[in-house]
């Protein structure tokens, strides 16, 4: 399965965000083998850097440090694929300036939300910085249920307990993009989410 196959915007309607930035993972997988899913903010200014892209793209390698300041020994996006990780982003097109308008947050929730659907055997969900939460938090509301995640910042919550659907939430802080090097406190805290996630699907 190839998930840009799957799910599309079909009429781009935010207008706080680069529409040529576009991305929704095109690797392919298998649906069932997926046990972690990691959300981090939006797209990159370059489609070049996206997590699945070729050579190597910003958001793949500071995400494959994270996983390596976490433990795990891997080379690769596609050893993160065999270990059940699957990478994706909340909004799905660039960012114009430093913060989202909620507003499209909601709107591109709504992908987000087929995409999770899409994966029967996710055990744990990371919500990489606050776009991903208040992504999350709107897919719950639609649904009916409670926010997943309570308001409050990251460094205060993000050591309680969260479930949505029978996966296990973690917040976190984002990994994908260059902030990644330069706040070496929250790299701290993004490695230690991503072990304490890591020993939940081994």
């Amino acid at each position: 399965m190839r998930m840009n196959r799957c799910i599309r915007c079909e009429t781009f309607p935010c207008r706080d965000v680069k529409h040529d930035c576009y991305a929704v993972p095109s690797v392919d997988l298998q649906p069932g083998t997926v046990r972690l899913v990691m959300i981090a903010e939006a797209a990159p200014p370059s489609v070049d850097d996206y997590f699945y892209a070729r050579g190597v793209p910003l958001f793949g390698r500071t995400t494959l440090e994270a996983f390596r300041d976490a433990g795990v020994k891997l080379s690769s996006i596609r050893d993160l694929l065999d270990l059940g990780v699957y990478l994706t982003t909340a909004v799905k097109c660039g960012k114009t300036a430093y913060a989202i308008r909620t507003e499209t947050v909601q709107e591109c929730s709504q992908l987000l939300e087929r995409e999770l659907a899409a994966f029967p055997a996710v055990e744990v969900i990371m919500l990489m910085g606050d776009v991903a939460i208040k992504a999350l938090n709107s897919v719950a509301k639609r649904q009916g249920e409670d926010r997943v995640i309570p308001a409050g910042s990251t460094y205060k919550i993000r050591r309680g307990e969260y479930h949505y659907r029978g996966a296990r939430v973690f917040p976190s802080y984002l990994q994908a993009g260059p902030s990644f090097f330069i706040e070496k406190s929250k790299r701290k805290m993004i490695a230690e989410d991503i072990a304490a996630a890591l020993r939940l699907i081994r």
